[in-house]
């Protein structure tokens, strides 16, 4: 996937279209990691890249059900296991799942296709507004797109933190950019 979202026709296509950008970026701050580093939390904080990027498919698979109606799939008692690797979990697993609720959630967005599309707040989370009574299709895809893009930039420093990968260099060597005098895309330390 290109660095930028091409041109987009509708705005249903370019929320769409920014929201599987944010989940290919934070999906590139684990490339050419090992499971150890994946793990790491090299940070002031408790969190991982890997547990980032579940908690991101979490919070999508989470959403997904709200739009449908469905009950939560996040136990909310639970809830700080949502940002961590399981034992014997793989990112492999992780970006599996996150691919399997991002084609959902695209499929069921383009079947309603409604941007307007109401589904009432149930304040269930603490962090729901009390004094809102409805979503939007649309206010989920931009919340959605800003989860993503705020946890990216934590999985970005986590990243650099645990190997010196930055975002363009990383993306750069998954893409296979040409090495330029301003940009060495990323290579795994021998």
């Amino acid at each position: 996937m290109p660095g930028q979202v091409g041109p987009v026709n509708n705005e249903q296509e370019g929320l769409l279209a920014y929201l599987a950008q944010m989940r290919y970026v934070v999906r590139l701050t684990a490339y050419g990691l090992t499971e150890e580093q994946l793990r790491a939390t090299p940070t002031a904080s408790a969190l991982s890249v890997g547990g980032i990027i579940k908690h991101c498919a979490s919070t999508e698979e989470n959403w997904l059900a709200t739009i449908r109606r469905e009950p939560p799939s996040m136990d909310y008692e639970r809830y700080a296991a949502n940002f961590k690797l399981a034992d014997g979990e793989t990112i492999e697993e992780v970006f599996a799942r996150y691919d399997r609720v991002a084609g959902e959630l695209e499929k069921t967005v383009n079947e309603i296709g409604d941007l307007d599309y109401r589904i009432d707040i149930d304040h269930h989370a603490p962090w729901d507004r009390k004094d809102l009574t409805h979503w939007t299709v649309r206010w989920i895809l931009l919340h959605l797109i800003e989860e993503v893009a705020r946890h990216t930039g934590h999985a970005d420093i986590i990243r650099e933190s645990v190997d010196g990968g930055t975002a363009i260099g990383l993306m750069a060597a998954a893409e296979g950019w040409p090495a330029t005098s301003w940009l060495k895309p990323w290579k795994k330390e021998s």
